[in-house]
C-alpha cells in the first residue's frame, strides 16, 4: 500500500491518562518528524489532569474518550475507528519524534509492501538504545529471558530473544514495541486490532503473532529515531503494574499452547511467572529486568546502513 499522499492527513492516536507535561514534547516534535498534515486523535483513557483537554486546543488536535481507563490496546482500536485504508502512527505521548522520524518510517513503509508495521529505533531520555525489535518469545528464549535476565542480562537467551548482538540495519522482527509504531491499517483491522484482553503490556507482541500468521511482516527502520520516557505507569503503580505485566505475559504464553496436553506446561507458566511476580514486588532489580547492552551510538551506525 502507498503511503497517504501529501495533501491526506495522517492519523496519529496517542493513548492518554493523565500524561503530565509529556504530552506537550510530543505534539511540539510530532510537527518536525513529519512533512504531511496529521491529525492526532488523543484517545483518553479517564485523565484528570486537564493536558489532554489543553492539547485538544491546538489545531489538529482532537480528544476521544473511551469511557475511563480501558486499557491501551483497546484505546488505541476506538482511536483509529472509521480509517479503514492508509497509514496511522500510534505513539505512546511521552515519545519525542527526532526531525523527519515519520517520513522515515513511511520511507520504510514503501520498501517493505508487506509490512504491517513499521518501528524506529527508540531511544531511553540517557541515550541508551531500546531494543524495541524482537523476536517473538518462544519457550526456551521466553523462559530464559524471564528467568534470567534481571541477574545475568547478557545471558544468551536474552541476546537471542532481543537480538542485541545484530548492528541495528533495516529488517524484519518478529515483533516491535508498541511504545511507536507505524501501522498498516487495512491489515491491522484484518485480524481485528489489538486484542481488547490485553489491558497493558504484550498486546504489541499479541499483535505481530496474529499478523505474521497471515504472512505481514514487521520491519525495524532504525533511520527512523524516537525517545521514549516509559515508565510513567510503573512509577505510579508499581506492584499493579508489575501484577499486569505478568498476567499480560500468562495470556500470550498460555495461548500459544492451548491444547489439552499443554496443560502442565501452563500450569509451569502460571507458576513460574507468579514466583517472579512476587518476587518483583520486594526486589527492584527483578521489577527493572535485564539492562540494554548497547548505546545510543549504535543508532547511528543503523542511521547510516
Amino acid at each position: 500500500m502507498p503511503p497517504p499522499s501529501g495533501t491526506t492527513p495522517l492519523r496519529v492516536v496517542a493513548v492518554t491518562y493523565s500524561p503530565g507535561e509529556a504530552l506537550e514534547g510530543f505534539l511540539d516534535s510530532l510537527a518536525q518528524a513529519t512533512t504531511r498534515p496529521v491529525e492526532v486523535v488523543l484517545a483518553d483513557n479517564g485523565s484528570t489532569d486537564g493536558v489532554p483537554e489543553r492539547a485538544a486546543r491546538r489545531p489538529g488536535v482532537r480528544l476521544l474518550r473511551t469511557g475511563g481507563n480501558v486499557g491501551y490496546g483497546a484505546a488505541v482500536n476506538a482511536g483509529l475507528a472509521g480509517l479503514t485504508e492508509g497509514y496511522a502512527v500510534v505513539a505512546n505521548p511521552d515519545v519525542r519524534f527526532e526531525p523527519g522520524a515519520v517520513d522515515e518510517l513511511l520511507a520504510s513503509a514503501a520498501r517493505w509492501p508487506r509490512a504491517a508495521t513499521v518501528g524506529p529505533a527508540i531511544r531511553t531520555p540517557d541515550g541508551e538504545l531500546y531494543p524495541s525489535a524482537r523476536d517473538l518469545p518462544r519457550l526456551s528464549t521466553g523462559a530464559g529471558h524471564a528467568l534470567l535476565g534481571w541477574a545475568w542480562p547478557a545471558n544468551p537467551w536474552t541476546a537471542r530473544y532481543r537480538r542485541e548482538r545484530e548492528a541495528p540495519r533495516e529488517r524484519p522482527a518478529g515483533w516491535l514495541s508498541g511504545s511507536c509504531l507505524l501501522v498498516d491499517v487495512a491489515a491491522f483491522w484484518s485480524v481485528g486490532g489489538f486484542d481488547a484482553g490485553y489491558f497493558m503490556y504484550f498486546e504489541d507482541v499479541d499483535l505481530a503473532e496474529r499478523l505474521g500468521r497471515r504472512g505481514w511482516l514487521h520491519v525495524y527502520a532504525p533511520s527512523a529515531v524516537v525517545e521514549h520516557e516509559g515508565g510513567h505507569a510503573t512509577r505510579r503503580e508499581p506492584n499493579r503494574m508489575a501484577r499486569v505485566h505478568h498476567t499480560s505475559a500468562l495470556r500470550y504464553l498460555s495461548g500459544q499452547y492451548p491444547m489439552r496436553r499443554h496443560a502442565p506446561l501452563r500450569l509451569a507458566f502460571r507458576g513460574g511467572l507468579g514466583a517472579r511476580m512476587l518476587l518483583s514486588y520486594v526486589s527492584g532489580r527483578v521489577a527493572a529486568g535485564a539492562r540494554f547492552q548497547r548505546t545510543a551510538d549504535d543508532v547511528g551506525a543503523g542511521a547510516r546502513r
